[in-house]
C-alpha cells in the first residue's frame, strides 16, 4: 500500500491440472498434488487464481525439465485506514482488511543454465517494458542472497493482466508470486513465514501477497494477522486505464490536513453472509479514496457505475486506487455486472481466493 479486463467479466472455473514429472527413460508418470487452483476465464484469456501448480517442458533429447507456475492474485482491500505516521521515515501506519482475486497475473520459473532473465507478455506487459528493475528480478536477487546462492539461474516469465499502478498490488504479488516460484524451483523449502519476511525487504505488501489468503494488515502492512471468519462473496473490479501514483496519493492527503483514523473494530468470529459483511465494511471506509479522487476524479464515475449495479452491496476503491471494487453476494450477479461497465475500462468479476 505504501508501495506502490479491458475484458468480459469471469464466468467459468477450471479446477487447475496437477503437476507432473516426465521421465524420458519410461512412459511412467508420477503426479504430485497442485493444490487448489484454479483458472479463472475473462474475456477468453485463462488467468490461473488459487494455489500454484507444477507445468512440465521436455528438453533436448527428451530430457524432462520441470517448470514451476505460481499466480499472483490481486489484493483488494476491503477498507483502508490510515491510523498514524512514523516519526522515524514518515511512513503511513495503516490498518486494512485485504483479500485475494478475481483477477491474477501468471509468473513460470524454469530452469536454465546461467543468469535470471525476465520476459514479459500479456496484455498489460507493455506498461512494463520501460522498467529497467522489475520487481520480480529484485525478489529473485533477494532469494537468492537469503539463500547464499552466489550464481543464481533462472528463466522467469510473467503474463501481466492486472492493470499496473492501480491500488491492487499488481507488482508486490508479482514479487511474490516469483519468491514462491524460485524457492520451490532451487529447492529450498524456505516456508511462507522466511519468504514473507524476504518479501518485506522489497516492499510493504509483498508480505501479505506471498500467502494470499485473506488477512488483517497493520503497520506499514507489514503486520499481519489472519482474517476474521469470511462469508462467500465475488467481487467486480473496474479500472478506467488511469494509472495513479502511490506517492501522489499520499501526499495529497497529507496537504488537505486529514485526520488519522483509529483502527476497526471487526468481529471475531467473522460474518454469516455477504450482506452482514457489506454492513460492517459501510460503516468503515479507504482514507485515501478523496485524494486519489480529487487527482482522478473518473474514480467518481467507476464508483458511481458499480453502486448502479443491480446486487452490488458495497463499492470502494482499493488501495490508492485508481481500481474499484464491488461486492456481490452471487457470482452471476457480479459477472453480470462486469459485463454492463464501460468497454473501455480494465474489468474482472468472481469470487475471492480462496472462495
Amino acid at each position: 500500500m505504501n508501495d506502490a479486463v479491458a475484458a468480459e467479466a469471469a464466468r467459468t472455473t477450471e479446477a487447475a491440472e496437477a503437476a507432473r514429472t516426465t521421465e524420458a527413460a519410461e512412459a511412467a508418470r508420477t503426479t504430485e498434488a497442485a493444490g487448489a487452483a484454479r483458472t479463472t476465464k475473462a474475456g477468453g484469456a485463462a488467468r490461473t487464481t488459487g494455489a500454484a501448480e507444477a507445468a512440465r517442458t521436455t528438453g533436448a533429447g527428451g530430457a524432462a525439465r520441470a517448470v514451476v507456475a505460481e499466480a499472483a492474485p490481486a489484493k483488494v482491500n476491503l477498507y483502508l485506514h490510515v491510523a498514524g505516521r512514523r516519526a522515524a521515515d514518515g511512513y503511513h501506519l495503516l490498518d486494512s482488511l485485504a483479500v485475494f482475486g478475481p483477477a491474477a497475473d501468471a509468473l513460470t520459473a524454469a530452469p536454465i543454465a546461467a543468469g535470471l532473465h525476465l520476459a514479459l507478455e500479456g496484455p498489460e506487459a507493455k506498461s512494463l517494458a520501460a522498467e529497467p528493475d522489475n520487481l520480480v528480478l529484485r525478489a529473485a536477487r533477494a532469494l537468492a542472497a537469503a539463500a547464499g546462492m552466489a550464481a543464481p539461474a533462472a528463466a522467469l516469465t510473467l503474463d501481466k493482466r492486472l492493470p499496473v499502478a492501480s491500488g491492487i498490488g499488481g507488482g508486490s504479488a508479482d514479487a511474490a508470486a516469483a519468491l514462491r516460484a524460485l524457492d520451490r524451483l532451487w529447492g529450498l523449502g524456505l516456508g511462507t513465514a522466511r519468504l514473507a519476511t524476504i518479501g518485506a525487504t522489497i516492499g510493504a505488501d509483498v508480505p501479505v501477497c506471498v500467502a494470499a489468503r485473506p488477512a488483517r494488515m497493520q503497520g506499514i502492512g507489514e503486520v499481519l494477522a489472519p482474517a476474521p471468519p469470511l462469508p462467500r462473496f465475488a467481487l467486480v473490479l473496474a479500472n478506467p486505464r488511469l494509472a495513479v501514483p502511490t506517492p501522489a496519493v499520499f501526499r495529497a492527503r497529507v496537504e488537505s490536513g486529514a485526520a488519522f483514523t483509529a483502527p476497526a473494530t471487526l468481529p471475531v468470529r467473522g460474518w454469516g453472509d455477504a450482506a452482514a459483511l457489506a454492513h460492517d465494511l459501510r460503516a468503515l471506509r479507504n482514507d485515501l479514496e478523496a485524494p486519489a479522487i480529487a487527482l482522478c476524479p473518473t474514480i467518481a464515475a467507476v464508483l458511481a457505475a458499480l453502486r448502479a449495479q443491480p446486487g452490488c452491496l458495497v463499492a470502494r476503491m482499493s488501495g490508492s486506487g485508481a481500481t474499484c471494487f464491488g461486492l456481490f453476494a452471487a457470482t452471476d450477479a457480479a459477472a453480470r455486472a462486469a459485463a454492463a461497465l464501460p468497454a473501455g475500462w480494465w474489468r474482472a468479476a468472481g469470487p475471492i481466493t480462496p472462495a
